[in-house]
């Protein structure tokens, strides 16, 4: 009789354990983690090195000279060329996804050109400038799609510059004068970050550099020609940069 109850209730689990089991909760679906996307960080400082072209626009008014003043006389204008290679410095901040920054330049340059005066002082003359040398000091603002930056940027601009006159028949010099250009100056770049540190950018400035007087090398004992030089300068630039300090950060 014992026997027979002990098989009696052992069958009696056995057909409810397969309840028991349906009874209990199945297991909660849980979402997988969202996927951590790399955001790239413009933020730090950053050196570089650039090269490229540049182009002057030069128009020269003749005054007379510092013994005889005269009215204003054009004596042409004409467009200084070359090439420019130099390097740049600059820090940037972020912030979510502006960047702002300030940047110092600084450049050789190779820009001349010429033209044949329009007057005659005392012979036919050529006109001839230079710009051997400029440097760009600007803050800078800019919109960053993760390692593309779109960017305008803007402050002062100071050149380097030679004025020459030849006589036109023999090429013999007849005189000069140089000096040290400030202006201001606005533009702007596409730069891209094809690795965390290093970045390549394309960028356009240009220089308003107005008009100055200038005294010329003496022609004669104590006397100098003056003329008007009006300037303007157009630099398109590759550029290639190092930075650091602003470490890849993860955004959800």
């Amino acid at each position: 009789m014992k026997k027979f109850l002990l098989g009696t209730v052992g069958l009696i689990a056995l057909g409810a354990a397969p309840a028991m089991a349906a009874d209990l909760a199945a297991r909660p679906y849980t979402k997988a983690p969202p996927i951590i996307a790399a955001a790239y960080d413009w933020s730090g400082f950053y050196v570089g090195a650039n090269g490229g072209w540049g182009t002057s626009r030069n128009c020269w008014d003749y005054l007379g000279t510092t013994a005889t003043p005269a009215v204003a006389l054009g004596e042409g204008c004409h467009d200084a060329s070359g090439g420019t290679a130099g390097g740049q410095v600059g820090y940037n901040w972020q912030i979510s996804t502006w960047v702002f920054g300030v940047e110092a330049q600084g450049n050789w340059a190779d820009f001349k050109g010429s033209n044949a005066n329009l007057l005659v002082i005392p012979a036919p003359t050529t006109n001839q400038t230079k710009i051997d040398a400029f440097g760009l000091f600007t803050a800078r603002v800019g919109y960053a799609w993760n390692n593309a930056l779109i960017y305008v940027k803007g402050g002062a601009a100071v050149t380097s510059d030679k004025y020459t006159r030849f006589r036109t028949a023999t090429g013999v010099f007849n005189d000069d004068a140089s000096e040290t250009r400030w202006g201001a100056t606005v533009g702007t770049g596409l730069e891209y970050g094809f690795t965390p540190s290093w970045s390549f950018a394309v960028e356009y400035d240009h220089l308003f550099l107005g008009g100055r007087d200038l005294t010329f090398s003496p022609v004669l004992p104590n006397v100098s020609n003056v003329s008007h030089i009006k300037q303007d300068v157009d630099v398109v630039t590759a550029r290639i940069n190092y930075r650091w300090g602003g470490p890849i950060v993860a955004r959800y």
